[in-house]
């Protein structure tokens, strides 16, 4: 064999078969292996080998050598999912790696020798390539070659499908398919296959081989002549590039979901960023005048924007905070007040019962509570404890802590306690010290925020997916330093959202950060803005000190009371005004922002994507600020998913 007939492009280890089809893999069901592309005479292969294959020379039919014919690792640096907080407390428990699960086609048992699955494939036989859902577990790709049959999936968990689709991208034309957008069409590199690629595509009207003709002369003026929906991967595939060198843009992020319409993410210009100055907090003596002679407040809008711009003075923030967060009505009269406290003060205390009641050997038969109880016990005894407010061994704060969890799980059976939790009550009971009011007014944040507690994360994965869509408005190079460096699905930003910054400021920070996204001004996605703001203060940092992914981590986790909550709002405040004033901002965008209602499909479509922008709609005028009333909402309405089944 000669050495000069083979060269190896590229070569990733941790691919992994799953050969079980039960939900969860024995590990005597993961065959590790390492995947290549190899080029070999005049063809181009893809070759998949076990890994105790992959590693013995003699077995190998493609090895890569440097000069000095030691064998390259074939292990990177590449860290799993980590939401950057210590493990012990708040990653749900369903933050775990989940992978995709598909039957092996090549009618092996489990039970066979793992070399038995090694296989090798030419790229000019492969067909069509699909890709796994976004989200927080391993990401797979299944290969469908000419003939109609499906190569074993291949799960990435280490990483690595993006730079492998990459690289395939030098060799083949990948479109993905109007029909289903997780599935990308294989073409080669020739005019006739881009003929046949822009009839798949249904991108012209017109014959399509005269548009590949013009297109090949002059790609710049046909695509934008000729084309109206185009993405990214046009205009990178079809141009000219280096010889070794990848497209600079690639259409397929594995861990994006695109939408029908794409539109170049380069045409969405921001003007400059206007400068916002925040107003001094809302004094007792302001609030009251804004209360009538019944008790009824006045003038709400104008309360709302004064909190929404500086905040509320200590001294008011036990009254403040109960309409804020729901429990009393803005609308509400004195009299209304006492008699809506009356009744949730005996609604509490009947729930509060049903715990209470429950005898130690009732308890040993609800295992369901004697869960919640021991998780709370062990959640409360270190929460906020360098406050003085919780400090101490014996301290009734963490008693009230302790029974106004149980009996949340009380009121919300379905969702219980979710570790977590602990950390929005604490500063709630804090401010208003009151057990009855701390629980409804918890209750109240609940509603905002419950979604990120859910079993299936899919809220918190949605909000990943919405911050990177607005991030890749706002600062495109920022995004694209991310993707290299592995870290582009913002997983580092996790707890941010779970949270809302609990841990990410100090305490009096806290309040004033919430008392603001609380108002729901300018918009219920105010929280992201605020994560696109401490990205955005940390640019520098992080673009010029060439950090990787695990220094990346390092940095934004040591941000934790280092941050000023002023300079942060105000820096989200002036991101959503820049964003407004783009005449053409992408309606997706306008969706996230609370500017425009979601487009009712005709079908069922993919939910938001964080890379491509759905075609534009004309912003609609911006509402005065007094006029916005809605509450912040960390689940937001998006368009509905796919169905899975397609993946099976």
């Amino acid at each position: 064999m000669e050495a000069s007939s083979y060269r190896v492009v590229f070569e990733k280890g941790g691919v992994y078969l799953h050969t079980s089809a039960r939900k969860h893999q024995d590990p005597d069901s993961l065959i590790a292996g390492v995947i290549r592309v190899v080029e070999k005479d005049s063809d181009v292969l893809l070759h998949w080998a076990p890994v105790e294959e992959a590693g013995d020379p003699t077995q190998i039919l493609f090895s890569k050598k440097d000069s000095s014919g030691v064998e390259p690792s074939t292990t990177e640096e590449e860290p799993t999912f980590d939401p950057g907080y210590e493990p012990d407390w708040a990653v749900i428990s369903t933050v775990r790696p989940r992978p995709h699960l598909a039957e092996p086609r090549r009618g092996a048992e489990p039970s066979c020798p793992q070399s038995s699955w090694a296989f090798s494939v030419s790229l000019g036989e492969l067909k069509s390539i699909r890709r796994s859902k976004p989200g927080l577990s391993w990401a797979y790709l299944v290969l469908v070659t000419q003939a109609g049959g499906s190569l074993p999936a291949l799960h990435f968990h280490r990483g690595g499908t993006r730079a492998l689709l990459r690289v395939l991208s030098r060799y083949l034309l990948l479109a993905s398919s109007p029909q289903d957008p997780r599935l990308y069409l294989v073409f080669p590199h020739d005019s006739s296959a881009l003929s046949n690629s822009f009839h798949h595509l249904q991108l012209f009207d017109q014959d399509s081989s005269n548009v590949v003709s013009r297109f090949l002369q002059d790609p710049y003026s046909t695509t934008f002549s000729s084309f109206s929906r185009v993405t990214n991967f046009f205009r990178g595939a079809l141009q000219p590039h280096p010889e070794g060198a990848s497209p600079p843009d690639l259409p397929l992020r594995p861990d994006d979901e695109p939408e029908p319409g794409f539109e170049v993410i380069s045409c969405v210009e921001l003007g400059q960023r206007p400068t916002v100055e925040r107003g001094p907090p809302v004094t007792e003596e302001e609030w009251t005048r804004h209360v009538g002679p019944d008790g009824r407040l006045h003038n709400i809008p104008e309360l709302k924007n004064r909190i929404f711009s500086g905040g509320l003075s200590p001294g008011l923030r036990r009254e403040a905070w109960k309409f804020l967060l729901g429990y009393l009505s803005w609308e509400g009269s004195a009299e209304e007040h006492k008699a809506h406290v009356r009744k949730k003060t005996d609604e509490y205390f009947r729930m509060k019962l049903q715990w209470k009641s429950v005898s130690a050997e009732q308890e040993r038969r609800n295992s369901l509570l004697h869960g919640y109880r021991s998780l709370i016990e062990r959640d409360v005894s270190r929460t906020d404890r360098t406050n003085k407010f919780y400090e101490g061994p014996e301290n009734p704060g963490l008693g009230l802590l302790n029974d106004i969890l149980l009996t949340y799980c009380m009121y919300h059976f379905d969702l219980g306690y979710v570790q977590g939790m602990s950390d929005l009550l604490s500063p709630i009971l804090f401010v208003v010290q009151n057990e009855v009011d701390a629980f409804w007014c918890f209750c109240g944040f609940m509603e905002l925020v419950h979604g990120n507690f859910e079993e299936s994360q899919e809220t918190m994965k949605r909000q990943l997916g919405q911050l990177l869509l607005l991030l890749r408005v706002l600062d495109q190079p920022l995004c694209d330093f991310l993707d290299s460096q592995d870290s582009g699905s913002l997983c580092f930003c996790f707890r941010w959202l779970l949270i809302w910054f609990k841990r990410e400021f100090p305490f009096p920070d806290v309040l004033r950060l919430w008392e603001v996204l609380w108002t729901g001004l300018p918009g219920p996605s105010l929280h992201l803005l605020v994560a696109c703001a401490i990205l955005d203060m940390e640019r520098d940092a992080l673009m010029l000190s060439g950090f990787g992914a695990n220094e990346i981590l390092k940095h934004i986790n040591e941000l934790t009371m280092k941050l000023s909550v002023e300079d942060v709002l105000t820096r989200a405040e002036a991101l959503y005004r820049q964003l407004t004033a783009c005449p053409e901002l992408p309606h997706n965008v306008q969706e996230v922002l609370g500017l425009a209602q979601p487009k009712e499909p005709s079908s069922p479509s993919p939910p938001i994507s964080p890379l491509p922008l759905s075609t534009r709609a004309p912003l609609p005028p911006r509402p005065p600020r007094e006029d916005v009333v809605a509450q912040p909402d960390s689940s937001l309405e998006i368009l509905p998913e796919d169905d899975d089944g397609a993946d099976s």
